[in-house]
């Protein structure tokens, strides 16, 4: 996935941003060298309410572990695409609380709605930066490959939230993705953008 405008140069990486990769990062590596001796993965996931594992801090540690290096790299993708754009916007402080934020939310749509598995990942909050993105930059255009003609960055948003709210409520067999996660950090970070530019406008003097 790719967009023609508001490139940017990982030399550019806004610093909220930057040291959110950094932090994944380093959890990832933990994840790597330390899963045999320290359980770390299961440690940081997050579990199902109803589980009898699930504890608090879970809903702030399920997103900075990943389940694989693809996992992990698509995922600081799009917090690195949309994250810089977002950052430059809104200054460091409102994206980090509206990140964490999302991410909070993904994690208790998916505690709550589902019952079955742990999860783990920075999903839900980078979809939250997508629905943002959508918002604020609705007719940036992005090339996803295979298709041979871009789409509107505000049609891309419901493509996915349609996706997800199709696969969630009818799983396949093998589907280890959380759904709701998605959904929940998309709906959460929706409500902040149209939030904030209301309340923003309304202090406009």
């Amino acid at each position: 996935m790719a967009y023609n405008n508001y490139g940017n140069s990982f030399q550019r990486t806004t610093p909220i941003v930057l040291n959110l990769m950094i932090i994944n990062g380093l959890v990832f590596l933990a994840q790597l060298f330390l899963d045999k001796s320290m359980d770390v993965t299961n440690l940081l996931a997050l579990y199902p309410y109803e589980s009898g594992l699930f504890k608090p801090y879970q809903l702030v540690t399920h997103m900075f572990a990943h389940a694989n290096f693809f996992h992990i790299l698509f995922n600081m993708y799009g917090l690195w695409m949309f994250g810089t754009v977002l950052e430059r916007t809104w200054g460091p402080k409102r994206f980090l609380i509206f990140y964490l934020v999302c991410g909070l939310a993904a994690g208790i749509a998916q505690t709550l709605l589902v019952h079955d598995a742990a999860s783990i990942g920075a999903s839900g909050a980078v979809m939250g930066l997508l629905a943002a993105f959508g918002f604020l930059f609705p007719n940036t255009q992005f090339f996803i490959i295979p298709f041979p003609f871009p789409i509107k960055a505000k049609y891309l948003v419901a493509i996915i939230a349609a996706i997800d709210l199709l696969s969630g409520v009818h799983p396949g067999k093998a589907d280890n993705i959380a759904h709701f996660a998605h959904l929940g950090g998309l709906v959460m970070g929706l409500i902040l953008v149209i939030l904030w530019k209301f309340t923003d406008k309304k202090t406009i003097r």
